[in-house]
Protein backbone atom coordinates (compact mmCIF):
# COMPACT_ATOMS: atom_id res chain seq x y z
CA UNK A 1 0.00 0.00 0.00
CA UNK A 2 1.24 3.75 -0.67
CA UNK A 3 2.55 5.66 1.89
CA UNK A 4 -0.68 8.40 1.14
CA UNK A 5 -3.53 5.67 0.68
CA UNK A 6 -1.72 4.41 3.97
CA UNK A 7 -2.32 7.73 5.21
CA UNK A 8 -5.92 8.47 3.53
CA UNK A 9 -4.26 11.42 2.31
CA UNK A 10 -6.44 12.92 -1.38
CA UNK A 11 -3.99 15.44 -1.73
CA UNK A 12 0.18 14.61 -2.31
CA UNK A 13 0.79 17.99 -0.06
CA UNK A 14 2.23 17.89 3.27
CA UNK A 15 2.11 21.00 5.17
CA UNK A 16 5.79 21.78 6.70
CA UNK A 17 5.82 21.88 10.73
CA UNK A 18 7.17 24.56 11.33
CA UNK A 19 7.29 25.69 15.12
CA UNK A 20 6.77 29.00 16.20
CA UNK A 21 4.03 29.60 12.87
CA UNK A 22 2.15 26.57 12.31
CA UNK A 23 -0.78 26.18 14.72
CA UNK A 24 -3.41 23.29 15.29
CA UNK A 25 -5.61 25.30 13.07
CA UNK A 26 -3.51 25.28 10.50
CA UNK A 27 -2.50 22.12 10.49
CA UNK A 28 -6.06 20.58 10.79
CA UNK A 29 -7.23 22.78 8.09
CA UNK A 30 -4.80 21.09 5.72
CA UNK A 31 -5.59 17.61 6.82
CA UNK A 32 -9.27 18.43 7.01
CA UNK A 33 -8.79 19.57 3.42
CA UNK A 34 -7.01 16.47 2.14
CA UNK A 35 -3.42 16.57 2.68
CA UNK A 36 -1.10 16.32 6.11
CA UNK A 37 -1.00 18.82 8.52
CA UNK A 38 2.19 19.13 10.87
CA UNK A 39 2.81 20.16 14.06
CA UNK A 40 6.51 21.50 15.53
CA UNK A 41 6.84 20.83 18.83
CA UNK A 42 10.82 21.33 19.14
CA UNK A 43 11.88 23.28 22.12
CA UNK A 44 8.12 23.75 23.09
CA UNK A 45 8.19 21.51 26.18
CA UNK A 46 5.61 18.10 26.88
CA UNK A 47 3.10 20.44 28.87
CA UNK A 48 2.67 23.05 25.09
CA UNK A 49 3.33 19.54 23.01
CA UNK A 50 0.55 17.95 24.91
CA UNK A 51 -2.34 21.46 24.22
CA UNK A 52 -0.84 21.50 20.52
CA UNK A 53 -1.89 17.47 19.98
CA UNK A 54 -5.03 17.75 22.05
CA UNK A 55 -6.09 20.77 19.99
CA UNK A 56 -5.46 18.97 16.63
CA UNK A 57 -7.29 16.00 17.69
CA UNK A 58 -10.32 18.03 18.60
CA UNK A 59 -10.08 19.84 14.94
CA UNK A 60 -9.63 16.55 12.69
CA UNK A 61 -10.33 13.22 12.57
CA UNK A 62 -7.58 12.81 10.19
CA UNK A 63 -3.69 11.94 9.44
CA UNK A 64 -1.50 14.40 11.07
CA UNK A 65 2.05 14.84 11.51
CA UNK A 66 3.86 15.77 14.84
CA UNK A 67 7.93 16.91 13.91
CA UNK A 68 10.42 16.36 16.85
CA UNK A 69 13.99 17.92 17.26
CA UNK A 70 16.72 15.23 17.45
CA UNK A 71 19.51 17.26 18.11
CA UNK A 72 22.26 15.99 20.68
CA UNK A 73 21.61 18.14 23.75
CA UNK A 74 24.32 20.25 25.15
CA UNK A 75 26.23 18.21 27.96
CA UNK A 76 29.29 20.49 29.66
CA UNK A 77 28.85 24.14 30.02
CA UNK A 78 31.64 25.85 27.94
CA UNK A 79 31.96 29.57 30.05
CA UNK A 80 34.48 30.84 27.79
CA UNK A 81 32.19 30.07 24.81
CA UNK A 82 29.31 31.39 26.46
CA UNK A 83 31.27 34.62 27.96
CA UNK A 84 32.56 35.53 24.13
CA UNK A 85 29.28 35.03 22.87
CA UNK A 86 27.49 37.49 25.12
CA UNK A 87 29.92 39.84 24.20
CA UNK A 88 29.82 39.60 20.36
CA UNK A 89 25.70 39.91 21.00
CA UNK A 90 26.44 43.73 22.93
CA UNK A 91 25.49 45.14 19.59
CA UNK A 92 22.15 43.87 19.56
CA UNK A 93 21.18 44.49 23.21
CA UNK A 94 22.71 48.17 22.84
CA UNK A 95 20.65 48.91 19.66
CA UNK A 96 17.62 47.14 21.32
CA UNK A 97 18.34 50.06 24.56
CA UNK A 98 18.42 46.33 26.08
CA UNK A 99 20.96 45.49 29.32
CA UNK A 100 22.69 42.45 27.72
CA UNK A 101 22.93 39.39 30.54
CA UNK A 102 26.11 37.76 31.85
CA UNK A 103 24.66 34.61 31.77
CA UNK A 104 23.04 32.37 28.66
CA UNK A 105 19.65 30.12 29.98
CA UNK A 106 19.67 25.94 30.46
CA UNK A 107 19.32 24.06 26.93
CA UNK A 108 15.95 22.90 26.70
CA UNK A 109 16.12 18.73 26.04
CA UNK A 110 16.22 17.22 22.68
CA UNK A 111 13.88 14.56 22.06
CA UNK A 112 16.47 12.36 22.84
CA UNK A 113 16.71 13.07 26.55
CA UNK A 114 13.18 13.81 27.02
CA UNK A 115 11.34 10.75 28.20
CA UNK A 116 8.50 12.60 29.12
CA UNK A 117 7.46 13.44 25.73
CA UNK A 118 7.73 10.23 24.07
CA UNK A 119 5.96 9.11 26.86
CA UNK A 120 3.23 11.56 25.68
CA UNK A 121 3.11 10.96 22.48
CA UNK A 122 2.91 6.80 22.79
CA UNK A 123 0.05 8.10 24.42
CA UNK A 124 -1.48 10.65 22.28
CA UNK A 125 -0.72 8.23 19.27
CA UNK A 126 0.04 10.66 16.73
CA UNK A 127 -0.66 9.16 12.83
CA UNK A 128 2.28 10.22 11.89
CA UNK A 129 6.09 11.31 13.58
CA UNK A 130 8.80 12.99 12.06
CA UNK A 131 12.30 13.91 12.89
CA UNK A 132 15.03 16.61 12.33
CA UNK A 133 18.41 16.86 12.68
CA UNK A 134 18.78 13.22 13.35
CA UNK A 135 17.21 10.00 14.28
CA UNK A 136 16.31 8.47 17.99
CA UNK A 137 17.57 5.26 19.23
CA UNK A 138 16.35 2.14 17.98
CA UNK A 139 13.99 1.40 20.70
CA UNK A 140 12.30 4.55 20.57
CA UNK A 141 11.69 3.79 16.76
CA UNK A 142 10.06 0.35 17.57
CA UNK A 143 8.23 1.66 20.06
CA UNK A 144 6.07 4.03 17.55
CA UNK A 145 6.20 0.91 14.83
CA UNK A 146 4.29 -1.11 17.55
CA UNK A 147 1.52 1.21 17.60
CA UNK A 148 1.66 1.52 13.89
CA UNK A 149 2.81 4.93 13.96
CA UNK A 150 4.14 6.34 10.04
CA UNK A 151 7.67 7.24 11.02
CA UNK A 152 9.43 9.96 8.69
CA UNK A 153 12.86 12.19 8.40
CA UNK A 154 14.29 14.64 6.92
CA UNK A 155 17.44 14.06 4.87
CA UNK A 156 19.98 16.79 3.33
CA UNK A 157 22.69 14.17 1.68
CA UNK A 158 22.99 10.48 0.09
CA UNK A 159 24.97 9.62 3.78
CA UNK A 160 22.13 10.58 5.86
CA UNK A 161 19.44 9.03 3.52
CA UNK A 162 21.44 5.57 4.55
CA UNK A 163 21.16 6.63 8.10
CA UNK A 164 16.88 6.60 7.52
CA UNK A 165 16.92 3.29 5.60
CA UNK A 166 18.72 1.82 8.70
CA UNK A 167 16.80 2.83 10.93
CA UNK A 168 13.86 1.31 9.01
CA UNK A 169 11.65 4.40 8.60
CA UNK A 170 8.64 4.61 6.27
CA UNK A 171 9.33 7.72 4.11
CA UNK A 172 12.02 10.23 3.73
CA UNK A 173 11.98 14.37 3.36
CA UNK A 174 14.73 15.42 0.87
CA UNK A 175 15.10 18.77 2.54
CA UNK A 176 17.06 20.81 -0.60
CA UNK A 177 18.79 24.22 0.14
CA UNK A 178 16.14 26.36 -1.05
CA UNK A 179 13.79 25.21 2.21
CA UNK A 180 13.03 27.74 5.39
CA UNK A 181 13.60 27.30 8.68
CA UNK A 182 16.39 24.95 10.08
CA UNK A 183 18.69 22.99 8.19
CA UNK A 184 17.81 18.87 9.09
CA UNK A 185 21.82 18.38 8.35
CA UNK A 186 22.70 15.69 11.13
CA UNK A 187 26.02 16.98 12.19
CA UNK A 188 25.60 20.75 11.81
CA UNK A 189 29.64 21.11 12.07
CA UNK A 190 30.16 18.81 8.84
CA UNK A 191 30.12 19.29 5.26
CA UNK A 192 26.98 19.70 3.72
CA UNK A 193 26.53 20.48 0.17
CA UNK A 194 23.75 22.28 -0.18
CA UNK A 195 21.95 19.95 -2.81
CA UNK A 196 19.12 22.26 -4.78
CA UNK A 197 15.36 19.94 -3.69
CA UNK A 198 15.27 18.71 -7.43
CA UNK A 199 18.49 17.22 -7.49
CA UNK A 200 18.06 15.62 -4.39
CA UNK A 201 15.13 13.92 -4.93
CA UNK A 202 16.79 12.52 -7.89
CA UNK A 203 19.51 11.22 -6.59
CA UNK A 204 17.61 9.65 -3.30
CA UNK A 205 14.92 8.23 -6.15
CA UNK A 206 18.15 6.53 -7.90
CA UNK A 207 19.16 4.97 -4.08
CA UNK A 208 16.02 4.16 -2.37
CA UNK A 209 12.63 2.34 -2.41
CA UNK A 210 11.53 4.85 0.26
CA UNK A 211 8.71 7.12 -0.31
CA UNK A 212 10.13 10.61 -0.83
CA UNK A 213 8.52 13.68 0.45
CA UNK A 214 10.35 16.81 -1.61
CA UNK A 215 11.05 19.52 0.49
CA UNK A 216 12.28 23.25 -0.51
CA UNK A 217 11.27 26.10 -2.67
CA UNK A 218 8.05 24.61 -3.52
CA UNK A 219 5.03 27.13 -3.76
CA UNK A 220 2.52 26.30 -6.29
CA UNK A 221 0.98 23.25 -8.37
CA UNK A 222 3.49 23.78 -10.95
CA UNK A 223 6.51 23.14 -8.47
CA UNK A 224 4.39 20.08 -7.15
CA UNK A 225 4.39 18.75 -10.41
CA UNK A 226 8.04 18.86 -11.17
CA UNK A 227 9.00 17.76 -7.92
CA UNK A 228 6.32 14.56 -8.52
CA UNK A 229 7.99 14.08 -12.05
CA UNK A 230 11.70 13.71 -10.04
CA UNK A 231 10.55 10.87 -7.89
CA UNK A 232 8.72 12.21 -4.56
CA UNK A 233 5.38 11.16 -4.05
CA UNK A 234 4.41 14.14 -2.48
CA UNK A 235 5.50 17.95 -1.70
CA UNK A 236 6.02 19.67 2.07
CA UNK A 237 5.25 23.19 1.60
CA UNK A 238 5.96 25.48 4.49
CA UNK A 239 6.74 29.60 3.62
CA UNK A 240 3.31 28.78 1.70
CA UNK A 241 1.40 28.90 4.24
CA UNK A 242 2.67 31.46 6.49
CA UNK A 243 0.73 34.13 5.26
CA UNK A 244 -2.31 31.95 5.87
CA UNK A 245 -4.95 33.45 8.33
CA UNK A 246 -4.41 30.20 10.74
CA UNK A 247 -0.62 30.53 11.20
CA UNK A 248 0.66 33.23 13.99
CA UNK A 249 3.25 34.94 11.83
CA UNK A 250 2.26 38.85 12.31
CA UNK A 251 1.69 41.25 9.56
CA UNK A 252 5.37 42.64 9.39
CA UNK A 253 6.22 38.93 8.69
CA UNK A 254 3.52 38.89 6.04
CA UNK A 255 4.67 42.03 4.73
CA UNK A 256 8.05 40.96 4.67
CA UNK A 257 7.43 37.76 2.63
CA UNK A 258 5.16 39.75 -0.16
CA UNK A 259 8.82 42.25 -0.52
CA UNK A 260 11.16 39.29 -0.24
CA UNK A 261 13.54 38.73 -3.66
CA UNK A 262 15.34 35.25 -3.66
CA UNK A 263 18.33 37.00 -2.22
CA UNK A 264 17.19 38.16 0.68
CA UNK A 265 17.16 34.57 2.67
CA UNK A 266 20.12 33.42 3.76
CA UNK A 267 21.28 30.92 6.79
CA UNK A 268 22.00 32.17 9.50
CA UNK A 269 23.28 30.15 12.71
CA UNK A 270 23.30 33.26 15.42
CA UNK A 271 19.53 33.03 16.40
CA UNK A 272 19.79 29.18 17.06
CA UNK A 273 23.25 27.98 16.91
CA UNK A 274 21.89 25.14 13.84
CA UNK A 275 21.87 26.91 10.33
CA UNK A 276 18.63 28.24 9.88
CA UNK A 277 17.40 30.07 6.62
CA UNK A 278 14.92 33.19 6.99
CA UNK A 279 15.14 36.80 5.44
CA UNK A 280 17.82 39.04 6.45
CA UNK A 281 17.50 41.08 9.49
CA UNK A 282 20.44 42.44 12.38
CA UNK A 283 21.27 39.06 13.54
CA UNK A 284 22.52 38.10 10.13
CA UNK A 285 24.25 40.93 9.48
CA UNK A 286 25.60 40.66 13.16
CA UNK A 287 27.05 36.99 12.32
CA UNK A 288 29.35 38.62 9.41
CA UNK A 289 30.89 40.26 11.98
CA UNK A 290 31.31 37.26 13.97
CA UNK A 291 34.60 36.08 12.93
CA UNK A 292 35.60 32.98 15.00
CA UNK A 293 33.72 34.01 17.55
CA UNK A 294 32.01 30.35 18.29
CA UNK A 295 28.17 30.41 18.62
CA UNK A 296 27.24 27.68 21.65
CA UNK A 297 25.30 24.52 20.54
CA UNK A 298 21.79 24.21 19.68
CA UNK A 299 19.79 25.34 21.35
CA UNK A 300 21.63 27.04 24.24
CA UNK A 301 21.31 30.63 22.71
CA UNK A 302 17.55 29.86 21.45
CA UNK A 303 16.36 30.77 24.82
CA UNK A 304 18.37 34.18 24.63
CA UNK A 305 17.60 35.33 21.46
CA UNK A 306 13.87 34.52 21.18
CA UNK A 307 13.72 36.87 24.35
CA UNK A 308 16.13 39.50 22.54
CA UNK A 309 13.65 39.94 19.86
CA UNK A 310 10.11 39.89 21.91
CA UNK A 311 11.68 42.97 23.63
CA UNK A 312 12.57 44.36 20.64
CA UNK A 313 9.26 44.15 18.95
CA UNK A 314 7.43 45.56 22.55
CA UNK A 315 10.16 48.46 22.18
CA UNK A 316 9.24 49.03 18.01
CA UNK A 317 13.03 48.03 17.43
CA UNK A 318 12.75 46.39 13.38
CA UNK A 319 15.10 43.65 12.58
CA UNK A 320 15.22 41.42 15.45
CA UNK A 321 12.82 38.77 14.45
CA UNK A 322 13.45 35.27 13.29
CA UNK A 323 11.54 34.99 10.39
CA UNK A 324 12.31 31.70 8.86
CA UNK A 325 11.35 31.15 4.55
CA UNK A 326 12.50 29.89 2.05
CA UNK A 327 14.23 31.43 -1.42
CA UNK A 328 10.78 31.85 -2.85
CA UNK A 329 9.32 33.64 -0.27
CA UNK A 330 7.56 36.27 -2.36
CA UNK A 331 5.68 33.86 -4.32
CA UNK A 332 3.85 33.08 -1.33
CA UNK A 333 0.13 33.76 -1.18
CA UNK A 334 -2.54 35.14 1.43
CA UNK A 335 -5.52 32.67 1.38
CA UNK A 336 -7.14 30.45 4.33
CA UNK A 337 -5.15 27.05 4.56
CA UNK A 338 -7.93 24.68 3.34
CA UNK A 339 -8.33 27.45 0.10
CA UNK A 340 -4.78 26.93 -0.44
CA UNK A 341 -4.59 23.23 -0.42
CA UNK A 342 -7.79 23.44 -3.27
CA UNK A 343 -5.74 25.90 -5.32
CA UNK A 344 -2.87 23.70 -5.18
CA UNK A 345 -4.73 20.89 -6.19
CA UNK A 346 -6.53 22.69 -8.76
CA UNK A 347 -3.04 24.19 -10.46
CA UNK A 348 -1.73 20.74 -10.58
CA UNK A 349 -4.46 19.27 -12.69
CA UNK A 350 -4.53 22.60 -15.19
CA UNK A 351 -0.74 22.33 -15.35
CA UNK A 352 -0.79 18.69 -16.70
Amino acid sequence: MSLLKRLRLTAPIFQAPMAGVATPALAAAVSNAGGLGGLGVGTAGVEAARKMVTEIQQLTSKAYNVNLFVHRTPKKPEPKVDAAFLEALKPLYEDAKMESPNYLPDAALSFLDDQPLLDLLLEMEPPVVSFHFGLPPPETIKQFKELGIVLMASATSLDELRKVEEAGLDAVIAQGQEAGGHRGVFNPNGPDELISTLDLVRLFAKHTSLPIIAAGGIMDGRDINTALQAGAIAAQLGTAFIPCPESTADDGFRQALKDARPEDTVFTRLVSGRPARGLKNRYTELEKEFGDTQIPDFPIGYKLTKALSAHAKKAGVEGYEARWAGTEAARSRTMPAAELVSVLLQEMKEEK
